[in-house]
């Protein structure tokens, strides 16, 4: 079987193929289905390297379509350019490095997220963009409110183009904000049919409202944490979920010299941002007795390390109860929390 390595881009993918005779063949082509098709239909089943992108998933279905067996690899696995000199990085070292790893088998292929669960993410993507595009908004009228000695009473974020109306605005004012008033009941519309779409996939999703029952966790949180995960069996324990979000510290350690920073921030940033808020909401505005333990917990670290330290370490910890809820199957029960001073059993 020839061995084939893909160094993928939005725009050109760059092609090396090892034959069983060890000849080297490479070409260059546009990232489009229709030049996948011309180079690998009708082909001999090749076995195919490529990294994780932003294009890797379609471009591997669409390959596997054709018969070829295709590898996403995990990028960040350096064994795998192990070939590849470290002065000089081109696509087309980089392809060539992927076709001997390909061959030799010196890699770690990455996790490839199910349909319904990449289905989920987008969904999310999509809330994300259109929160974010109406606090950028409010944030924009605000200042000009603020600047002719106007201020907004607080409320709803759903409320605020009300609130705003409400005031007497003079009419320079009522001429700078108003474009962007008038985008603001469509933009809110929008967000809360996403918002019902979403609480209804978590009902109907048994690991989603099953997690929901944990004190600061939400349907959006929930949905995020499963879609993320995808498949709870492929990690080893709740340490590796942590550490798979980034909620862990950095360290540069050597002999007897221990360094550690701040959290990794590696894997998805939405999912450890909510898990943050809900940490968050825990400490500073939960009035839940089955979230007792928890805030309590987070407060005496707070003393010794500060609220910020203190929050990041509940969220934390809540990735571990979350993981092991779903893996275990159960509803939050906070009788199962740690006692002060208690280890939990092996």
């Amino acid at each position: 079987m020839d061995h084939c390595g893909l160094d993928v881009h939005k725009n050109e993918t760059q092609i090396c193929t090892i034959t069983e005779a060890g000849e080297l063949l490479e070409k260059r082509i546009k990232t489009t289905r229709e030049r996948f098709r011309d180079v690998f239909e009708g082909r001999p089943r090749l076995k195919i390297l490529l990294e994780a992108s932003t294009e890797s998933e379609w471009v591997a279905r669409y390959l596997e379509t054709f018969g070829h067996e295709v590898i996403v690899a995990d990028p960040n696995y350096a064994p795998m350019y192990v070939q590849r000199s470290r002065r000089i990085k081109t696509d087309r070292r980089d392809a060539q490095a992927l076709a001997e790893a390909c061959r030799l088998g010196v890699y770690r292929p990455a996790h490839r997220t199910s349909d319904a669960q990449r289905h989920i993410r987008a969904l999310l993507s999509a809330r994300d963009a259109l929160v974010r595009t109406r606090v950028r908004w409010i944030m924009t009228i605000r200042p000009l409110l603020r600047s002719e000695g106007l201020r907004v009473r607080t409320g709803a974020t759903e409320t605020f183009g009300d609130r705003v109306r409400a005031l007497d605005l003079p009419d320079h004012v009522q001429c700078e904000i108003a474009p962007l008033l008038a985008l603001l009941p469509a933009l809110n519309e929008q967000i809360r049919m996403l918002d019902q779409q979403l609480v209804e996939m978590s009902r109907t999703q048994q690991e989603s409202r099953r997690l929901t029952t944990a004190p600061g966790v939400g349907p959006v949180t929930a949905l995020s944490f499963v879609a993320t995960l995808d498949r709870i069996q492929r990690f080893r324990g709740a340490h590796q979920v942590e550490s798979y979000l980034g909620l862990v510290p950095r360290e540069w350690s050597s002999s007897e010299t221990q360094r550690r920073g701040p959290i990794t921030k590696s894997g998805n940033s939405r999912t450890r941002w909510l898990l943050v808020q809900a940490a968050h909401c825990i400490r500073r505005y939960s009035k839940q007795p089955q979230a007792a333990g928890l805030r309590e917990w987070a407060d005496r670290i707070a003393q010794r390390r500060g609220r910020a330290v203190a929050t990041v370490a509940l969220a934390r910890k809540l990735a571990g109860i979350l993981y092991a809820m779903w893996r275990d199957g159960v509803d939050f029960d906070a009788s199962k929390l740690c006692s002060p001073g208690v280890r939990p059993a092996a």
